[in-house]
């Protein structure tokens, strides 16, 4: 009976070491995920901050978590600059357009070569493979871009970036996984290739399609350098992260002249003048406004994303 009771005791202090041993553990777990959280949202609200702050009281530093002076003049400035706006409409349409002529295209040659009867489809396959390891070289991209006439114009946005070869791989293993009897079926109803493949394969890639189209929109919404590269002469096909960088790189640039005009304005009385956009403010109302698109779109397509990541890309 003692010896019973001892190890009792025993099991029930090893019990309650493990409780507090695992309520540390925990408690550590979330002060580490509060500093991440914390360490992750803190330059986005400080930026959300000085955007939403008088510009000229921003050239004075110290705004942490809220605006000191409160004014949606930033904004206004941002949203009437012809630049702006039309830079804007550039970004959009070349997210919306090369966004669904990629996935397009890219899904139906994924369809082709996943095709075990198209007799060809593994060693396209392993050109296309090739080529998104052997990159030919920035100079002979450009003098193809020149060669084919799409310099300085709309085009250059989306031609280029109608085949994705990462995107490639992924939809076509999230093909491959499909039962082949839903295509042998169709053909034996009469449905020639191109109606199998948007009748019967599209709906069910959905997720793999959400997956691709995020990537693809992100990449368009994001990318500054191609306008850089063919159409900096061309002011009406600047992107708006293009002008944000060339904004980035001007604000550099004026931020002395910026802070000594700023300094004069207040010994001068400033304080009661009406408020002014400076480089720093709307360099961070830029930044906001070519983040927001993105943040609010991916709440809609996470699961498909998770969904097609789980799938399209292990094949058991």
């Amino acid at each position: 009976m003692i010896a019973a009771e001892k190890k009792r005791q025993e099991y029930a202090a090893a019990k309650r070491r493990t409780r507090l041993g695992n309520f540390v553990f925990d408690i550590i777990i979330y002060i580490v995920l509060a500093f991440v959280v914390v360490a992750t949202i803190y330059p986005f609200w400080n930026t959300i901050a000085i955007s939403l702050n008088d510009g000229l009281d921003s050239l004075a530093g110290g705004i942490k978590l809220l605006p000191r002076k409160f004014t949606w003049k930033n904004y206004q400035d941002l949203f009437t600059t012809p630049r702006i706006l039309n830079a804007g409409k550039i970004s959009v349409s070349r997210t919306i357009l090369q966004t669904v002529l990629s996935v397009f295209c890219t899904s139906m040659l994924a369809y082709a070569l996943s095709r075990k009867e198209f007799v060809i489809r593994k060693p396209l396959t392993t050109v296309l493979v090739i080529s998104m390891y052997v990159n030919a070289g920035l100079i002979p991209g450009y003098m193809l871009i020149k060669n084919l006439g799409l310099l300085g114009k709309y085009a250059v946005y989306i031609v280029p970036s109608l085949i994705d070869i990462f995107n490639f791989i992924l939809v076509r293993t999230y093909i491959n996984g499909l039962p082949d009897s839903f295509v042998e079926s169709a053909r034996i109803d009469g449905a020639n290739e191109f109606k199998i493949f948007l009748n019967i394969i599209v709906p069910l890639i959905v997720p793999s399609i959400a997956m691709i189209s995020l990537f693809t929109a992100v990449n368009a919404w994001n990318s500054w350098f191609d306008t850089y590269l063919f159409c900096s002469d061309k002011p009406k096909l600047h992107s708006l992260q293009y002008v944000l960088m060339s904004f980035l790189q001007q604000s550099q640039n004026q931020s002395t002249s910026a802070s000594d005009a700023g300094s004069m304005a207040l010994a001068a009385g400033a304080g009661s003048m009406a408020s002014i956009s400076t480089p720093i403010s709307t360099r961070s109302a830029i930044t906001m406004v070519a983040t927001l698109p993105i943040l609010c779109v991916y709440p809609f397509v996470q699961r498909f994303f998770v969904v097609g990541m789980t799938i399209g890309g292990v094949k058991e």
